[in-house]
């Protein structure tokens, strides 16, 4: 089943539309705009000494993509009815990687506010909280969004970010620029701040959501600080509760008293079809994660 690309929404409304999947008896859902097409299972070809969670590779039209076994990768049980079982086509962080699920069902439209962090729904998916970005209450249910990134980053920990890299910009002075980070990663947003903090921009701050963020500066804005004085950057990642980074760059660039700040989108959702989203939002410019090197770069531009 080929996805409908005309099914993807209007850049900075806050809401997204999710692919549900199941694993196991456990309903999750995937971000619609990371997922290429829904594939019936093909033969794969083992490769040796892989990860345990990668089953192998298949060819998808001349183009080889590794296989990862999701509820392997969770720790689940094999799936009841194998016949029923999925491959999801996936590409983020300019990367293509097929997932193995048990069903793949419907496609539900909703927006980020109603999206729940995995810390607020107490001990009731214990285990789980470092896999899970977001928790949606449905039908007596929870859907919970997986953290695809990481898995792929727990398989394969070269394709995350990585501070060595920014090596290869040679010496850097300490900066007195003051950057915003938004970012729902504990993980990713502590690397950023020590990647940052390597390449001289010892002044973030961060929050772990689009309306956090945007809160934060309003209230500032209404206090009468001038915001160019308090931050000269913002740095927002996309997929967020409560509030994206296409929205949160849109409601900034929108206020009059926030929108001389730049605002740069550092999301593994950077491709070429996605890209004008961004554009639309009114983002000063797009990287796609792990490029840490072309974000300093950026960063360099913006706040000399």
């Amino acid at each position: 089943m080929q996805k409908d690309q005309g099914i993807l929404l209007e850049s900075g409304t806050n809401e997204l539309e999710i692919v549900e999947f199941s694993v196991a008896e456990s309903r999750f859902g995937i971000n619609v705009i990371k997922v290429k097409e829904i594939l019936n299972p093909v033969p794969i070809t083992k490769i040796p000494h892989s990860h345990p969670a990668v089953e192998g590779i298949i060819d998808i039209r001349g183009e080889v993509v590794p296989v990862v076994d999701v509820a392997h990768a969770l720790g689940f049980e094999d799936s009841f009815n194998p016949h029923q079982d999925k491959f999801i086509l996936a590409e983020f962080n300019q990367t293509k990687i097929v997932f193995h699920v048990h069903t793949v069902t419907q496609i539900h439209r909703i927006s980020w506010e109603s999206i729940e962090k995995p810390g607020t729904m107490g001990t009731m998916y214990q285990g789980l909280e470092t896999e899970i970005t977001g928790v949606i209450k449905k039908e007596g249910d929870m859907l919970l969004l997986l953290d695809f990134e990481k898995i792929v980053a727990d398989i394969s920990p070269e394709s995350s970010l990585n501070k060595a890299d920014i090596r290869v910009l040679g010496a850097r002075e300490r900066s007195d620029k003051k950057i915003l980070i938004v970012e729902d990663s504990g993980l990713l947003r502590g690397l950023l701040q020590e990647t940052l903090e390597e390449a001289g921009y010892i002044h973030t701050t961060s929050f772990e959501d689009g309306k956090a963020a945007y809160d934060h500066l309003a209230e500032m804005a209404a206090d009468g600080r001038t915001i160019q004085e308090e931050y000269q950057l913002v740095i927002t990642d996309i997929e967020m509760p409560r509030m994206d980074g296409h929205h949160l760059t849109r409601r900034i660039k929108e206020d009059p008293q926030l929108q001389q700040l730049p605002v740069v989108i550092f999301s593994s959702l950077i491709t070429n079809d996605l890209k004008h989203k961004g554009e639309i939002a009114g983002a000063d410019a797009q990287i796609s994660k792990p490029e840490i090197v072309e974000l300093i770069k950026i960063i360099d531009q913006h706040i000399k």
